[in-house]
């Protein structure tokens, strides 16, 4: 039989065509890809991290530094190469083929997020900051979504994203991998030791005075902080909540009592004593309670000047309801044992926690509690944000109650309101517009976009609306004082920075923090029969106010004049920090009005 040439060729053709667009189509594709060994995408990220996300912790290094002084130069050269050799090091603990790209994909995205709000607010992401950002509440981190984050993360995420996924791991004999794994690690040990031999006295100098400066190198400052923010809540959840105070019992006052009792706390949200118009700052931004405490015989007393126990919410609270305080500071025994709301509860102190924000941090754990967004009060919410106006919507219902099931003898009530005040960024979002009186306001998520006047007009109308809620309250209380005793107590839980030194928000560690971050107002005012059934010399109570700052008042006196407050006796007790002890007199018959 004859072959057909003809048909032969035909049949190859198609085949040879193919095999060679394999090749061309593989040919691309491997010059698309970028060949690179472990250690080499880990010297190139750990670079990159040096090099774009720790502009803050250098700037805080070499502050005060002339770059006139040749030696500023090999303290920054040095600087940068410990940065890029701590990196290198923990990567390549943990890192190799098969981890590689998972973990550095989280690592750049959590890295160009991190970098952002460093850069933007001036925060540092120590524990408590990232326990705080842990337990922001949803729409609180919408807030923080902007354009120009978006845009960042883009950028430094997105493109060295791009470039990883195009890197090829290169394999290597295990024996060989194995020891190249280790020579990368001895060389970035000694070149971490001799960076910091190069230039010890001053680095050391650095860390010893401002040792919050390490929650500066970014990445490790949050992977260091989040590791220790699980372990610490993982060793909290492993045991109970230890019970203090075990004695508090009701004090004399309870049996005598022919009316209902209502002790209202009221914790503001961001509120800074700068900016109180009780204060005396340059605007008004409190007229109404400025016009409450004009009025003949008022028992409105504003303290001045009060010392925060933290910078944060997260902090904040569960020392403000501490026994320990910031005096004693001790995280653990605060976030460990019962706040003063367990305890007063345990004396038969009726506790309702009503919350506007990202609730009790644990103050109110197993107590009576609500949410603003969920009791829904008519015109005040939008979706789960509510207008402070929520927390009160319905007392004059709550005073009915309480009266119509009042015994003689009963236990008092303490009610907590928690603000969202003027929690950031977004100020303008914590007023209705007829509050809107400072203006231009900024209006924009990113304070970055707006002025300083913007944004200090926006603040401040924020605090406008703060004064108006405590205002209304009052006027609620006053209308049933006939009917029951009430005393209020306002205080914020922290302050904020406004721009000035480029910061922003607050939470900076509070060994540095700003006086903006750690002053904050507080005031009290009581119907018209609190003092006679307490025995208060308000007169007495509104001079001891007006010696501030001579005689300075922290959150560390709320924890002891609440107790005295509510008639609450515990050995817990100290006396000498209940501001209305000196001033309680057993027959007092002092009348305000």
């Amino acid at each position: 039989m004859v072959s057909n040439p003809g048909m032969s060729l035909f049949k190859s053709t198609p085949s040879t065509s193919l095999a060679q667009q394999a090749g061309a189509a593989q040919g691309s594709a491997s010059r698309l890809t970028i060949p690179a060994t472990v250690e080499q995408v880990l010297l190139a990220v750990s670079l990159l991290w040096a090099l774009t996300a720790n502009r803050f912790f250098f700037s805080a290094a070499l502050k005060g530094r002339s770059f006139d002084d040749p030696s500023a130069w090999g303290f920054a050269a040095a600087m940068v190469v410990l940065v890029l050799a701590l990196h290198l090091f923990l990567l390549a603990l943990v890192a190799n083929r098969w981890t590689l790209k998972p973990l550095l994909v989280v690592l750049i995205i959590t890295t160009a997020f991190a970098s952002w709000f460093m850069q933007a607010f001036g925060v540092y992401l120590d524990p408590t900051m990232v326990r705080n950002t842990l337990r922001t509440d949803p729409a609180e981190a919408s807030e923080l979504i902007s354009a120009a984050l978006l845009l960042h993360v883009l950028i430094y995420a997105g493109l060295p994203l791009l470039l990883l996924w195009r890197v090829r791991i290169v394999n290597r004999p295990w024996r060989r991998a194995v020891l190249v794994r280790l020579g990368l690690i001895v060389v970035a040990v000694l070149a971490m030791v001799a960076s910091v031999m190069a230039v010890f006295q001053p680095f050391s100098s650095l860390m010893r005075n401002h040792k919050e400066i390490r929650y500066l190198i970014t990445p490790s400052n949050y992977v260091w902080s989040l590791g220790s923010t699980l372990a610490s809540e993982a060793r909290g959840a492993a045991k109970p909540r230890q019970a203090v105070g075990l004695d508090a019992a009701a004090g004399p006052s309870w049996a005598g009592r022919t009316k209902p009792k209502v002790v209202v706390m009221v914790i503001g949200e961001t509120a800074r004593a700068a900016n109180w118009g009780l204060n005396g700052y340059t605007r008004q931004t409190t007229p109404q309670l400025a016009e409450i405490a004009a009025q003949p015989g008022s028992s409105l007393i504003s303290f001045r000047d009060v010392q925060a126990c933290g910078t944060n919410t997260e902090t904040s609270l569960p020392c403000m309801f501490s026994a320990i305080g910031r005096r004693d500071y001790d995280e653990a025994r605060i976030r460990g044992t019962d706040s003063l709301l367990h305890i007063v509860a345990r004396a038969g102190v009726g506790v309702q926690w009503r919350d506007n924000q990202s609730g009790c941090k644990g103050v109110c754990d197993g107590l009576p509690n609500d949410a603003v967004s969920k009791v829904n009060a008519p015109g005040l919410c939008e979706g789960e944000r509510c207008l402070d106006e929520g927390l009160i919507a319905d007392l004059d219902g709550r005073l009915s109650e309480v009266v119509a099931g009042f015994k003689p003898g009963a236990a008092p009530q303490f009610w907590l309101m928690h603000q969202l005040g003027n929690h950031g960024p977004s100020y303008f979002r914590r007023y209705p517009p007829a509050f809107k009186r400072f203006v231009p306001a900024c209006e924009k998520d990113d304070l970055r976009l707006c002025s300083k006047e913007e944004i200090a007009n926006a603040y401040d109308n924020a605090l406008l609306y703060t004064d108006h809620v405590l205002a209304s309250l009052i006027a609620k209380l006053k209308s049933r004082a006939a009917e029951v005793d009430t005393v209020l107590l306002y205080v914020s839980d922290h302050g904020e920075s406004l721009g000035e030194n480029g910061l922003f928000l607050h939470g900076i560690p509070y060994a540095i923090a700003p006086d903006v971050q750690t002053r904050v107002p507080m005031l009290m005012w009581a119907s018209s029969g609190f003092a006679n059934s307490t025995g208060l010399d308000w007169d007495c109570l509104r001079g001891r106010a007006a010696q501030t700052p001579a005689t300075p008042v922290s959150h560390d006196h709320l924890f002891h004049t609440l107790m005295g407050l509510l008639d609450v006796r515990s050995t817990l007790l100290e006396p000498s920090l209940d501001l209305a002890g000196q001033c309680r007199v057993p027959g007092n018959e002092a009348v305000l009005k």
